[in-house]
């Protein structure tokens, strides 16, 4: 037999083989996955494990990983086993016998295979279904923990007479365990009617009965389940209906109105009873096992929900609401007014009639001596290019843009200042000097902070330094001027040395004062990464292997700095918090400080009017790259709860509590005790840099806007709505930023720090309140929102309006004609409202830039006034105003060019004549000329156009001057005549340069 045996064929015997290496190949490579998965989620956990250890808030990474991972473990199992526990019973439940059909004998087939893997397979299902269920729960830890440390509101709502507590804390979680328990209930209804089914239990095809006894009965328990659990939903849907968003007069309303009150709730209610009826219809069934009952239960629920969920409250409304709105829904409007303000903390703002004056007299302002010197003239949204080009120092520094402002008491006064820290720029670093030791090793920080007057410039235009240079100096002291943690710090770099050895870390480019132009990081911040296991971990994260194999720059004293930025720093160890989209940065003992506002907020305050964040934060200047955007979330309760500073030398984050009766804080200071520091541990010289936050005031006067309003009956006319305007210096439509102002409201003694905007009528363009938050931290007033409402009588143009009359008025544009020849354009800076003499008082600074190179940046050049519809413009504000009020503003504006600062006008006291003579303006006009001519000489374009532009200010300087000298100035009308025009070079630098 042997010699008649075919020999094997090798092709089938490499088949063979194949399948066994395939075999060998698929566990191998699913192994291979699950570590590299296993290690990527180990390196993550640890990783931040390690940074939460580095800045001492090892509290809120264990509480939030327990808290997440109990969570994951209680609600997975729980599904999991509820439904491998169904499908247990199922089987278990099984007809012994089963009659032979078509049916049966296909679902036989069926059963052979799954049948010897039944538990596996059910495993394995249940293992997939908590794992999902499991991650969704561990998403809801922050609800979790809102609901287990929560601290009553000590206010209750109206309707149903519960603490605010319940709809903030604890609706939302009984929301979401009744969701999970119809997902659990929904999820074993299914696995236990697939296994019915597959075992014979279920018969859709076969004669007579369809399911046997037992599996009717198991079917009868959950469905039971399902429309007991649909009667808890119904009872606590009533609750939800103050929290709730309705439409009101084509308006949308949140909070429960008549029809909800006098309709909906009794329906709910009623639902209630004839769910929880009908589920104890379907309990029975386990006995009497006939669906009939159990049938016409549903069958009754389903009707009434039908008839009392939505006839019922549609008749009610289309019948006695709609007819009679105004009287049936009045106190349901007020319930809601009053919610609003009080959620919104504007429930104490102070609304006042203001009778603006609309004619000028001379010296008008005279009571605003104090006033004038807070008006910012230097526009942060403007002069970041200026910033760079005359602070930069060297291409790898940046300023984030825009810029920010502050205040500082400088020689006994406190000064508005626009302020900026000069951050690393590894984009500007020459391309053959990037490599990798250079990029994360070399060049690791920036150097310093610039600050510059608010109201004050150069005689070239130029900020009014208050700090700058390298090495850092100016006004504000002595501080460590190096930025290892801020806005546009790289994402990682490794620092520090052992002692003795070379520093590699570049410090202050070219030295400067004999400083040494490398240092080495001594801050008590960031990882180390000496360590072997600490250098694999770190390359995996940041999927970098040079920090596993550079041996040259990384040594047992290295530190690796990330999550550098302010806002990522404060978001991880205060995840509860929504953050302000502008960190600012000050000096505070010595230090640079990022100041980081921190908002508690909830969409869930009964009755009040929810605002979608982003919409009610978003301005024009959201279109720079970085400003960072509020979430598209909507909300109905904020508070300022927390002030945060992140040092920005070695990163270390502190929360001080600044709201200390708001609930959520003090519900979140429970679930993670010692992380938030009482508001009597804020350093005193913090509180000095300590203001109003711009999100916060941008969700307020858009509460305001309609909100102002507190009677219902004029709330549902809505005849007193307004609308905050549209920014005039930007082509989109997109709403004008609040301003950082030193003003003085009416009534008031002195001028305070403050943060203001505007008003326009809802379908009109006039001006239809102003209002300021005291912004200052140390004032008595701290938050006092003030509202100066305009009769209705006075028409006072809006900020587009004043825009329109500036662009069109013929002496502004005589005033910009010499100054935008050639190349240069003229950049509109913000339009500044301020309530002064009697009226209100629009002031924008114009700014001139040459060309569009990477050497133009903006200069100060003009400023605009406009009141009582008159308009001013001049060299300065000074001359602006004189020419507004007659020749004569009576007070000083504080500004000053070049040379000494002119002493403050007295209360009354007419301005001070000009201390610049006409001869000395245009002696320094010819030597200007005469330094254009030396540079056009030499082929030096750019030196000839700097010296015709100071040639051309100098003139302006000596015209007005010539013109504040007449015994009898012109009034400031439209109609008045334009002052001398400016001589000009006969020749531009263009064409001289041809010529030449």
């Amino acid at each position: 037999m042997s010699s008649f045996s075919a020999p094997r064929d090798p092709s089938r015997r490499g088949f063979t083989g194949g399948n066994a290496r395939t075999r060998a190949l698929v566990p191998t490579v699913v192994i291979l996955v699950a570590l590299i998965a296993f290690f990527a989620i180990f390196t993550k956990f640890w990783t931040d494990r390690l940074w939460f250890q580095a800045i001492d808030y090892s509290k809120v990474f264990s509480t939030t990983l327990v808290t997440r991972i109990g969570m994951f473990a209680v609600f997975g199992v729980v599904l999991g086993a509820i439904v491998f526990g169904n499908l247990a019973l199922a089987y278990r439940l099984r007809p012994r016998y089963r009659a032979v059909s078509a049916e049966q004998q296909t679902l036989d087939r069926y059963r052979a295979v799954v049948d010897p893997h039944r538990k596996l397979i059910g495993g394995l299902i249940a293992a997939l279904l908590a794992l999902i269920a499991g991650s969704s729960a561990s998403g809801r830890w922050e609800t979790f923990l809102q609901w287990r440390n929560a601290t009553p509101f000590g206010t209750k709502d109206p309707q149903f007479h519960l603490d605010v507590s319940f709809y903030v804390f604890g609706y939302p979680w009984y929301r979401f365990l009744i969701g999970f328990g119809f997902t659990v209930i929904v999820l074993s209804l299914l696995a236990a009617l697939i296994a019915h089914y597959l075992y014979g239990g279920i018969r859709l095809q076969s004669q007579g009965q369809k399911a046997s006894a037992a599996a009717q009965a198991h079917m009868s328990v959950l469905l039971g389940l399902f429309v007991l659990l649909k009667a808890v939903a119904y009872w606590f849907d009533r609750f939800g209906l103050v929290v709730g968003s309705h439409q009101m007069s084509n308006q949308a309303f949140t909070g429960i109105t008549y029809t909800d009150a006098h309709a909906v709730v009794p329906a709910k209610t009623i639902l209630t009873i004839i769910a929880a009826i009908c589920a104890v219809l379907f309990f029975a069934n386990v006995v009497r096992r006939t669906w009939m009952l159990p049938g016409l239960g549903l069958g009754l629920l389903v009707l009434s929900a039908v008839l009392l969920g939505w006839a019922w409250p549609a008749i009610v409304q289309q019948v006695t609401v709609r007819p009679n709105e105004p009287v049936r829904e009045a106190a349901y409007i007020q319930r809601n007014i009053d919610a609003t303000r009080a959620a919104y903390g504007v429930a104490d703002a102070e609304v006042k009639e203001y009778s603006a004056k609309t004619s000028t007299t001379a010296g008008q302002l005279a009571d605003d001596a104090q006033t004038l010197p807070g008006v910012r003239l230097i526009d942060p949204a403007i002069v970041g290019e200026t910033f760079e080009q005359l602070q930069q120092v060297r291409g790898f520094y940046t300023f984030n843009k825009p810029l920010d402002v502050d205040r500082y008491t400088v020689d006994g006064q406190s000064r508005d200042a626009v302020v900026a820290v000069r951050e690393l720029n590894l984009e500007g670093v020459p391309d053959d000097q990037r490599n990798w030791n250079n990029d994360h090793t070399v060049y690791t920080h920036g150097y310093g902070m610039v600050a510059a007057n608010g109201n004050r410039r150069t005689g070239e235009g130029t900020p009014d330094w208050l700090q700058g240079g390298i090495p850092s100096t100016g006004d504000l002291g002595k501080y460590e001027p190096r930025v290892y943690f801020g806005e546009e710090s790289p994402p990682y770099s490794i620092v520090g040395a052992p002692k003795g050895s070379e520093p590699v870390e570049l410090d202050i480019p070219g030295g400067g004062g004999g400083a040494k132009t490398t240092n080495t990081y001594q801050g008590k911040g960031g990882v180390q990464i000496g360590s072997f296991g600490n250098r694999l971990l770190y390359a995996a994260k940041f999927q970098d292997f040079n920090i596993l194999l550079n041996q040259s720059r990384i040594n047992g004293d290295s530190k690796i700095l990330y999550d550098r930025s302010p806002r990522d720093r404060v978001q991880k160890v205060a995840p509860w918090l929504t953050l302000d989209a502008d960190p600012y940065p000050a000096i505070v003992d010595g230090r640079i400080k990022w100041i980081v506002d921190g908002y508690t907020m909830s969409p869930n305050y009964p009755l009040s009017q929810r605002v979608a964040l982003d919409d009610a934060t978003s301005t024009s200047l959201d279109q720079q790259p970085a400003i960072v955007g509020q979430p598209s979330e909507r909300i109905n309760y904020v508070r300022n709860s927390v002030k945060a500073t992140v040092d920005a030398y070695d990163g270390s984050v502190s929360l001080y509590a600044w709201d200390e009766k708001d609930p959520v804080l003090r519900t979140w200071m429970k679930a993670f005790p010692n992380t938030v520091q009482p508001r009597s541990k804020i350093p005193d010289a913090l509180l000095d840099h300590v203001r109003y936050p711009e999100d916060l005031m941008k969700i307020q006067r858009e509460i305001l806007a309609q909100y102002h309003v507190t009677k219902a009956g004029a709330f549902y006319q809505g005849t007193e709505r307004w609308r905050v305007p549209s920014d005039p210096t930007r082509e989109t439509s997109t709403k004008q930023p609040a301003y950082y102002l030193s003003v003085r409201m009416p009534g008031e003694d002195t001028p305070t720090f403050s943060l203001t905007s505007t008003y326009i009528y809802f379908n009109r363009e006039n001006l239809a309140a102003f209002v300021a938050v005291d912004a200052d931290a140390r004032s008595p007033d701290y938050g006092k929102i003030r509202v100066l409402q305009l009769d209705d009588k006075t028409q006072i143009d809006g900020p587009s309006q004043i825009a329109n009359r500036l662009e069109s008025d013929t002496r502004v544009a005589d005033a910009l004609l010499p100054l935008t020849r050639g190349e240069s354009r003229a950049v509109k800076g913000n339009l500044l409202t301020l309530p002064v003499g009697g009226g209100l008082l629009y002031v924008q600074p114009v700014y001139v830039q040459r060309g569009s190179g990477d050497a133009s940046y903006p200069l100060l050049r003009l400023v605009l006034a406009s009141f009582g519809g008159q308009t001013g413009v001049g060299e300065t504000l000074q001359d602006a105003l004189n020419m507004v009020f007659r020749g004569n503003a009576g007070a000083n504006t504080g500004e000053h060019t070049d040379g000494e600062q002119p002493p403050p006008a007295k209360p009354g006291e007419p301005a001070p004549p000009p201390t610049e003579t006409v001869a000395t303006a245009l002696a320094e006009a010819n030597k200007a000329f005469e330094d254009a001519q030396a540079a056009l000489r030499k082929g030096d374009l750019k030196g000839y156009a700097d010296a015709v532009a100071k040639a051309q200010a100098a003139v302006n300087r000596a015209a007005q001057a010539q013109g504040r000298a007449q015994p009898n100035p012109p009034a400031g009308g439209d109609n008045a005549p334009t002052p001398t025009p400016t001589p000009t070079p006969s020749r531009s630098p263009s064409t001289a340069a041809r010529s030449g």
